[in-house]
């Protein structure tokens, strides 16, 4: 998700296209916190791991 975050970014940036700017700074944002909570042992959702 941090990474389809990351190409939405550059794409939108590079083609000037201010709705994939925000729509990959969101997928980046939320791709981090699931990371992250992931990270920690913490079960998201009833799962442990996320594939």
């Amino acid at each position: 998700m941090i990474i389809l975050g990351l190409i939405l970014f550059l794409i939108g940036l590079l083609a000037s296209i201010g709705i994939l700017q925000t729509i990959g700074i969101v997928l980046m944002v939320v791709g981090l916190v699931l990371a992250l909570l992931g990270g920690t042992g913490r079960a998201i959702g009833g799962r442990k791991h996320w594939f």
